[in-house]
């Protein structure tokens, strides 16, 4: 694979677009501005256009039949919050409470707030755009490939751009003062959360790409344990050490955020990557739990040596805030209140305030959940909310059957499993999936991870089986095989 030789076809521009928005997005301040979210929809939908389907096969085919389901179910719910006659979503009582103390007559709506539900669909949509590119864009291993390394080479840039800024000028994010987190790096984010679910996530992947170019001059079948310090040092120092380098600025960034749950989860995601990566040449039954155990003592080690700051967190503040737990079960409340189809898309910052737990801080606006199931339940109701997450279900049982089913280019299922885990875990304990300079590469990546955990000789029998099955009678079935 070269990244110059590169024949001019019509698929080419969305290739580019995506990559570019993959590099690009976390570049705005993470792109939470309703202007750079348009723009990225933008950029993607002219993409989608462009987009190739000539590497398409029936398995891709079906998961962006899933994705429509998603979608027409989303549009479906969006309709009956902006709607003035919704098909069958109740209209808010919090209307009518309005029209009577006013005494003026009041258009109801089935959201608290109208017309909101349109202006928060921005970035679901740069969401759905990017994975169904990255499905598209990623059929084909070469481009799935150069998407992988544009997300590793951007995120150690960030990564750098991040320790760097807060060694030189830690009150400044890119062109703006920094007003929180002044003692963590956030690199181009604002919130060090999301920060460190990106640097970790992209460790993740520098770390499966390393593995794999040791993994490439070692035996074709199995390592051999006792030859091994031989075959590492016979491989060439520049050949590694760039890798190692930008792995090893992602840890830092990652570790300087002081984040405990980014920390924490991205240690735990690189753990069993790096078991799942090496599963076939580990001893049949103790290899797993002594590469667990060895993963463990490693990040311990990692812990203690890179992340002081962040163990003291976890001494004196434990796993998770009291006042976010408060927040959950506030916003359990809500749901309770709103089961179908909840209070509108994007109006949780309207609709937490009656529901707020007395035991939480009187200080501050509690803007998010911090807990994006929750908070997604509370806005668009539990049916849609399931529907969502049986989809993420679907999409890691594929994954998990590419790392398992796959023998070549296994590396881009497994970094989206990896990588989907972390954020999926991540996001039940803070709002990392809502932020779009997060999300919007790494739906690109599941996107590609999904494309990749069907090989090609499945996809073409697949194909011809469907194209050979008999269609009654007097009808001849004709396979045009590529």
């Amino acid at each position: 694979m070269s990244w110059f030789r590169i024949r001019w076809s019509w698929s080419l521009p969305a290739a580019f677009i995506l990559f570019f928005v993959v590099a690009s997005a976390p570049f705005p301040f993470g792109s939470t501005n309703d202007l750079s979210i348009a723009s990225w929809c933008l950029c993607l939908g002219i993409a989608v256009i462009f987009a190739p389907t000539r590497d398409l096969r029936a398995p891709q085919l079906w998961l962006l039949a899933g994705i429509g389901v998603i979608t027409a179910a989303y549009a479906f719910v969006l309709h009956e919050q902006l709607s003035d006659h919704p098909w069958v979503a109740p209209f808010q009582p919090i209307w009518k409470q309005a029209s009577d103390l006013l005494g003026v007559p009041i258009a109801p709506s089935a959201s608290i707030v109208k017309n909101e539900a349109f202006f928060a669909l921005g970035a679901p949509l740069a969401n759905i755009l990017a994975i169904v590119l990255g499905i598209t864009v990623g059929a084909n291993r070469d481009r799935a490939r150069r998407m992988l390394w544009m997300i590793a080479i951007s995120g150690a840039l960030y990564a750098l751009y991040g320790v760097l800024s807060f060694l030189i000028e830690p009150t400044m994010i890119l062109w703006r003062d920094k007003t929180a987190y002044l003692e963590s790096v956030t690199g181009t984010f604002i919130n060090r959360n999301t920060a460190a679910a990106y640097f970790g996530s992209c460790a993740v992947v520098w770390m499966l790409l390393i593995l794999e170019n040791v993994r490439r001059g070692m035996p074709a079948r199995h390592i051999a344990w006792r030859r091994l310090s031989l075959n590492l040092r016979a491989i060439r120092p520049r050949e590694i050490l760039p890798q190692l380098g930008c792995l090893l600025i992602c840890l830092m960034a990652l570790f300087m955020t002081t984040s405990r749950a980014g920390v924490g989860l991205s240690l735990f995601a690189m753990i069993v990557a790096f078991t799942l990566f090496l599963r076939k040449d580990l001893p049949p039954r103790t290899g797993i739990w002594i590469s667990l155990g060895a993963g463990l003592v490693v990040a311990l080690g990692l812990l203690q040596l890179l992340g002081g700051r962040v163990s003291s967190r976890f001494d004196s503040n434990g796993l998770v805030d009291e006042g976010r737990i408060e927040a959950w079960r506030s916003t359990l409340k809500i749901i309770g209140d709103n089961p179908w189809f909840g209070t509108g898309m994007g109006t949780f910052h309207w609709a937490f305030p009656p529901y707020r737990s007395p035991n939480i801080s009187v200080s501050g606006v509690w803007g998010a959940a911090h807990s994006t199931p929750l908070e997604l339940a509370s806005e668009v109701g539990i049916p849609m909310a399931l529907l969502v997450a049986l989809g993420w279900a679907v999409m890691l049982l594929v994954l998990a059957r590419g790392v398992f089913g796959r023998r070549r280019d296994a590396i881009i299922p497994l970094a989206a499993v990896a990588t989907a885990t972390l954020s999926l875990l991540h996001s039940c304990l803070d709002f990392t999936l809502q932020v779009p300079g997060y999300s919007i590469p790494f739906f690109a990546l599941f996107g590609a991870g999904l494309a990749q955990s069907f090989s090609s000789r499945e996809c073409h029998a697949s194909a011809a089986d469907s194209a050979t099955a008999p269609r009654g009678p007097g009808v001849l079935t004709v396979a045009k095989r590529g």
